[in-house]
């Protein structure tokens, strides 16, 4: 399969090249997965199976899935959220998860900075349901919000529309360099000492990292992705480095106890890594569901018995 843009539409003009690709030689090396053996951070098992390009988005509908059965509602951000590939549903997150049962998500704050694309889930809004499979009334608010997300997240947060008591979860699924650190900071920082952290999970464009670098002329983008004055050594880092400096600054900086980051590849078997999605949480049971969901994102879900038996804190 060929994957020249495998993040769909870019609108940064930088095409990947497989120069620029991670080198992959077995699945899922310790370092890939980003799996440090801290004191802090919880250990879980290591996934069996790929999740490749095509798939991301039935990663996080999968988490998402786990998610709703033990917290019973929350909320939904998604920073950048219409389609990358309008032509492939399955391809789109915020449709995967709107759609997912039980609808137990209540919340869902949807941004996008063009106009086209904010009419997209103006158009899914009108589309949902009104009750559940099950002909049970379906209680949701969806907000669609047309514009820059680094900027009408802090509106979002001061209005207090997100709950401090309510679980939440932020997609930041950003083309390359898009998503500002402060968006990311004020995000770690919304929720009350004794609330979870708002849950992130951050794209990194570890597969063209360094080609789409190179190519950015205005130093205030990088200035601002990374959040600090010390962005030109990202200039002649390897992209496992930037990877690994990011996990460290999520937990160091953003107080999350566990940071992993999960490697998305260029095929179904394997291949090289063209992107990470890295999950940042301070939720004892997030991580191993997250890994639930990655081994299993593509897979029949399973019976609610079997989860019961494995997470006893599920909804009956």
């Amino acid at each position: 399969m060929k994957c020249e843009q495998p993040h769909g539409d870019r609108d940064d003009g930088v095409k990947e090249n497989e120069d620029d690709r991670e080198p992959q030689g077995r699945l899922f090396p310790i370092d890939d997965m980003g799996l440090y053996r801290t004191q802090q951070e919880p250990q879980i098992k290591r996934p069996q199976h790929p999740i490749w390009t095509e798939n991301k988005a039935r990663l996080i509908e999968r988490y998402l899935y786990y998610f709703v059965l033990i917290t019973k509602h929350g909320t939904y951000i998604d920073g950048f959220a219409g389609p990358q590939k309008a032509d492939k549903p399955t391809t789109w997150a915020a449709k995967l998860v709107l759609d997912s049962e039980p609808r137990w998500l209540r919340h869902f704050f949807l941004f996008d900075l063009k106009s086209r694309q904010a009419e997209r889930l103006r158009e899914l809004k009108s589309q949902q349901p009104t009750a559940d499979k099950n002909g049970r009334r379906v209680y949701r608010e969806i907000h669609v919000r047309e514009g820059d997300f680094n900027a009408l997240v802090h509106d979002l947060l001061k209005s207090g529309q997100v709950s401090q008591s309510e679980a939440t979860f932020c997609l930041l699924d950003q083309r390359s360099f898009q998503c500002h650190w402060a968006t990311a900071k004020a995000l770690s920082e919304y929720k009350a000492h004794q609330e979870h952290k708002i849950e992130l999970f951050y794209f990194l464009a570890t597969g063209w990292m360094r080609r789409a670098l190179s190519a950015i002329k205005n130093s205030t983008i990088l200035q601002r992705w990374w959040g600090r004055d010390d962005w030109g050594a990202l200039l002649h880092a390897q992209p496992s480095a930037i990877r690994d400096l990011l996990i460290t600054r999520f937990k160091e900086e953003l107080g999350y106890k566990s940071v992993k980051a999960w490697p998305i590849y260029e095929r179904q078997n394997g291949g090289a890594i063209m992107y990470h999605m890295i999950h940042c949480t301070d939720h004892p049971h997030a991580p191993a569901l997250m890994s639930r969901a990655y081994d299993r994102a593509v897979q029949p879900k399973e019976p609610l018995e079997q989860l019961h038996l494995e997470f006893p804190g599920l909804a009956a």
